[in-house]
């Protein structure tokens, strides 16, 4: 019998094809294939082992092979976390051990935008489908979140967990203000003289956040309202009247405010009330607070809008009066037009 002899250098070479040929199929079974065929949501719950979450995805058709999926949990560190994650069209099972190892959970952006109140702020939550529950406590709950005064949350883009309690969000935003105003304890508690308390700084940064959209204005108005308290003028701001007459919406929504509306009675309103509101009203961002911390330094008493989405300012009663002809002018034209 004829003996075959295989050479070394044909030997090397199948061992190399063979080797690249496994790590083609592995990289293909955890790394490529997929049996995902649908958008899917799955939640790993607290207490649940890697078996049950195998057999889990198993019967949802998100893998087809359990035994994979355990070896891909052990390749990504042998845990997973809670929580709910997205598993989109074509995820492998390597990608999905991944996902629950790393803490990948589906997540939702919320936008609160900055001078909103806090009935505008629970009705955006309200209408976010991927959070979940009430904004209101349940009868005889007595926690911080239940008892929100204006100003006592952050406006800001939040990204959360998609089944967030709407209440967790509320919570979320009122730490963060409260984070806030320690780090202006921590700095000596500075703020301008005819102001005597945190309160009193977002009060007044609530009634600048809602005079005008323009940050590089907002010291200027903060000027404005802090020459007028010095003064011991009243602030005649015309949101405060807006948070009075609506019931603290804080949005008339399309109608106008007439002459009548200034003369509610309402401890907010600052054409019949001295000084600040009792509370701000609306909640504020770090602009409109530095703006009251650091006011420009101006001698402007008045202001009144341009047209153009800012203002202009005034030192005399005369010269605003004579700015708010331009305006009414500007403003019929606009109707005309």
């Amino acid at each position: 019998m004829k003996k075959i002899k295989i050479s070394k250098k044909y030997f090397i070479k199948t061992i190399i094809f063979s080797v690249c040929l496994l790590f083609l199929v592995l990289f293909y079974l955890f790394g490529w294939h997929s049996c995902v065929k649908n958008n899917s949501v799955f939640e790993v719950r607290q207490g649940e082992t890697v078996s049950s979450i195998a057999k889990q995805l198993y019967k949802k058709d998100l893998i087809d092979s359990i035994a994979l999926f355990k070896l891909s949990v052990r390749g990504n560190g042998g845990k997973v976390q809670t929580g709910k994650y997205e598993i989109p069209v074509g995820t492998s099972v390597w990608r999905i051990a991944r996902k629950f190892a790393t803490g990948d959970i589906a997540t939702v952006t919320v936008v609160i935008p900055e001078g909103t109140t806090i009935k505008q702020i629970k009705e955006i939550l309200l209408g976010v489908s991927a959070l979940t529950g009430s904004v209101e406590c349940g009868e005889g709950t007595n926690l911080p979140i239940c008892n929100l005064q204006e100003g006592d949350l952050f406006p800001d883009t939040y990204r959360v967990a998609k089944g967030t309690s709407r209440l967790a969000f509320l919570d979320l935003m009122r730490r963060k203000m409260e984070d806030t105003e320690k780090v202006w304890e921590k700095t000596g508690r500075i703020m301008p003289k005819t102001l005597n308390s945190w309160n009193d700084i977002i009060t007044l940064a609530s009634i600048v956040q809602k005079e005008t959209p323009k940050i590089s204005e907002m010291p200027v108005v903060a000027s404005v309202y802090l020459n007028r308290l010095e003064k011991n003028m009243r602030l005649q701001a015309d949101p405060t009247v807006v948070y009075a007459i609506t019931n603290g919406l804080g949005d008339m929504r399309g109608n106008p405010l007439l002459l009548e509306h200034l003369k509610v009675n309402s401890p907010y309103n600052t054409y019949i009330h001295y000084g600040l509101p009792p509370t701000p009203i609306a909640n504020v961002g770090l602009d409109a607070i530095k703006a009251v911390m650091q006011p420009a330094d101006t001698n402007y008493l008045f202001f009144v809008a341009d047209g153009n989405g800012g203002h202009k300012f005034a030192k005399s009663y005369e010269e605003h009066m004579k700015n708010q002809a331009v305006w009414r002018s500007i403003k019929k034209m606009k109707i005309k037009n």
